[in-house]
């Protein structure tokens, strides 16, 4: 029979070479891991390189026609200019003049203050709306 002594040589060599083998293991993942990191990285750097410069050259070339030259897919191009995000603008800043301004410019309409229910007046007829000569517009009501 064996003793007690052999028996725990045996499970603590077993658990060595074993501890050993899941370092190795862990540490071969862990590195792996990092490359695959690194790679992907670089793909995302390639990535968004591809849509710059599809979203620059599309005024002389367009996807349909880089496919037949390249034999790349379309959809593979497209995804790449779909990815491709412009780089932001200067930040400009507003001022009183310049804010109202550019409320001008955004909203054809001018602002009147009506109800939903009202109906917009077009913009020959803003001129008469308020003259005590003009004819009255009918005016639908919510009910």
């Amino acid at each position: 029979m064996t003793t007690p002594e052999e028996i725990r040589r045996r499970v603590e060599q077993t658990d060595t070479a074993r501890s050993t083998r899941r370092a190795a293991a862990a540490q071969q993942v862990g590195e792996l891991a990092q490359r695959r990191a690194a790679v992907l990285d670089q793909l995302q750097d390639v990535e968004r390189e591809l849509g710059d410069v599809l979203a620059e050259a599309q005024d002389v070339i367009g996807v349909d026609e880089l496919a037949q030259f390249t034999d790349l897919k379309p959809a593979d191009l497209t995804a790449w200019l779909a990815g491709h995000k412009p780089g932001r603008g200067k930040r400009r800043k507003t001022t009183s003049t310049s804010s109202a301004q550019g409320d001008a410019r955004r909203s054809p309409e001018p602002k009147t203050s009506r109800t939903p229910a009202q109906a917009p007046v077009p913009r020959e007829d803003m001129a008469t709306a308020g003259s005590p000569d003009a004819p009255e517009r009918p005016v639908a009501q919510a009910s």
